[in-house]
């Protein structure tokens, strides 16, 4: 049985045209653990990268920032690398040395530890997201990969979102 066989009735719901616009449905947190369990982490990224880009949410470094600041030190890590390849070195260096990381950034492949994101403020986040979105637009598709895999984490960035992302996955039914 496919996952739309299986949450095709509960995705029904978000499939009619203004159901992103509208204010996300009481039990949206409930519907996306439902399809969450049966769909696949690819689908989850698709849908989390459309809420990323939507009108209907706020903007991707504010909303990476509320992922960041909800996130474990290895997540925090992950996610960061990710972004930290997109940014414009000058940015990168600006950005890390408020944080006191200044030395992090020497090489074309500068990683940051666990322990090193923990200095970082959901400021700093918010501003390295947004200059990596400038750069390279897809760091969403990629750091949608990433968060699709910590779908607890997802649920923090609210009903609206959730419910943007639910209209994704239903728009794969038609």
């Amino acid at each position: 049985m496919s996952w739309l066989n299986q949450v095709g009735d509960l995705l029904k719901q978000y499939s009619s045209g203004g159901a992103a616009a509208a204010a996300p449905a009481p039990d949206v947190h409930a519907h996306f653990d439902q399809v969450v369990e049966a769909v696949p982490s690819r689908a989850v990224a698709e849908g989390l990268a459309a809420a990323f880009r939507s009108d209907q949410t706020p903007v991707f470094g504010q909303m990476l920032s509320t992922l960041f600041t909800n996130s474990n030190a290895d997540q925090k890590a992950g996610m960061l690398n990710q972004l930290i390849s997109s940014v414009n070195p000058a940015v990168l260096t600006h950005i890390l040395s408020g944080a006191g990381l200044e030395g992090v950034v020497g090489g074309a492949s500068a990683q940051l530890t666990p322990d090193q994101t923990q200095k970082l403020s959901p400021e700093a986040v918010q501003q390295l997201a947004a200059n990596a979105e400038k750069v390279n637009p897809s760091i969403i598709d990629s750091v949608s990969g990433f968060y699709a895999q910590h779908t607890t984490l997802v649920k923090t960035l609210g009903g609206a979102a959730l419910t943007v992302l639910l209209a994704k996955l239903a728009e794969r039914r038609k």
